[in-house]
């Protein structure tokens, strides 16, 4: 210690030592209390999430079934529209171009209906995903500094973090 006590390149003073034992005891506080916390709300947060896409493969699953249905209606309005025409004695071509395009039509709203239930189920598992990360950041923030934070600030950190997903999304949709 001789050499380099007097080099000073190890000079442990009382106020480094206090230091290390105050940053130690930091580390452990956080250890203890802020990590186990961190953990339950993580995955308490994945649980929900897994939630929300099951809820999603089972609204995707139910657009698929309206979907089949609709086929079977289509096929069945053709079935009828070929008895019409046996039946009635019309004009074959004429009967069944308007029953097609009312069967098309009708198969189109339902796959369109299917696919705006399926993009609002997915707008809002995003937004319910955003809004509790946002919480969850704020609420960390908070544990971390030990003090809460003023709405005003508060407001603009999770208006902030909102944009930077939303931006991070558009920017994964551009690219896919």
């Amino acid at each position: 210690m001789g050499y380099l006590a007097t080099a000073g390149l190890l000079d442990i003073t009382e106020s480094f030592t206090a230091e290390l034992i105050a940053f130690v005891i930091m580390v452990v506080l956080l250890a203890k209390f802020a990590w186990p916390w961190f953990v339950r709300v993580t995955n308490a947060r994945q649980e929900k999430i897994a939630a929300q896409l099951a809820a999603a493969e089972q609204a995707q699953r139910e657009a698929e079934q309206r979907l089949q249905e609709v086929d079977r209606r289509l096929q069945e309005a053709r079935a009828q529209a070929a008895e019409m025409l046996a039946a009635a004695g019309r004009s074959g071509e004429q009967l069944r171009a308007e029953l097609r395009a009312r069967a098309e039509e009708d198969a189109k709203r339902a796959v369109e209906s299917a696919r705006q239930d399926i993009e609002a189920e997915r707008r809002r598992a995003i937004d319910s995903i955003r809004s509790e990360v946002a919480d969850m950041v704020v609420a960390a923030t908070e544990k971390v500094i030990g003090e809460a934070l003023d709405e005003r600030l508060h407001r603009r950190l999770i208006d902030r973090a909102l944009a930077q997903v939303g931006q991070a999304e558009a920017d994964g949709r551009s690219r896919g």
